[in-house]
């Protein structure tokens, strides 16, 4: 599994153009959220079926090219229990990506539970076991280990395959257009303005 890591505006660029010339890009994010009321970005993982790289929000200064792929709307953006991926998103960019679907309720179409981990839809359709061990390290750290970036990248990689399957499932139980009306109501429930003086009133 091959990878980049990109630090630099331009390459972000780079890679955000050429990934708006393909039909649909699998999207993950690592953040924390111990300590902040709002997740903080630590990691963005893109995917375009070619190219995987993994985008380092701390470093780069403009995250226009990003922004603009997020809402290109002739790509479809594909996630796993995207709820607090769109409110990072949000949060970061003041934006949602569209189109965008979700394999954990493509998944729930198929018969799976609503809330059916990406690891357990992976073994499950694809044969392959991941190590989940680094989901709740520190993302804000810098230099990121190598099993930070290896876990992360399978995310995206795996997501690849594992999206195909389901669409072809979904598409063949003809679910395809509830799956995808689903996702945007999930998404305009999830992201809401959030009033940052009563914030603490949520909690």
């Amino acid at each position: 599994m091959n990878y980049q890591i990109i630090t630099q505006s331009a390459e972000l660029a780079t890679v955000c153009q050429k990934a708006r010339n393909v039909d649909a890009v699998m999207l993950d994010t690592e953040f924390v959220r111990t300590r902040t009321y709002y997740p903080q970005l630590g990691l963005i993982q893109l995917f375009d079926g070619e190219t995987l790289s993994l985008i380092d929000p701390l470093e780069i200064d403009d995250m226009t090219a990003f922004v603009e792929l997020l809402k290109d709307t002739s790509v479809m953006k594909v996630l796993h229990a995207c709820g607090e991926d769109l409110e990072v998103f949000f949060n970061s960019f003041g934006c949602l990506p569209q189109p965008m679907v979700d394999t954990q309720i493509m998944a729930a179409f198929l018969g799976n539970g609503l809330s059916t981990g990406f690891a357990a839809l992976v073994e499950a359709n694809l044969g392959v076991a991941l190590d989940k061990s680094e989901s709740r390290t520190d993302w804000m750290a810098r230099p990121l280990t190598q099993k930070q970036l290896d876990y992360a990248a399978a995310d995206v990689y795996y997501l690849k395959p594992l999206y195909q399957k389901l669409l072809e499932q979904v598409e063949q139980a003809g679910w395809w257009q509830a799956a995808q009306q689903e996702c945007a109501l999930i998404a305009s429930k999830r992201i809401k303005t959030v009033d940052v003086d009563n914030a603490y009133l949520d909690i």
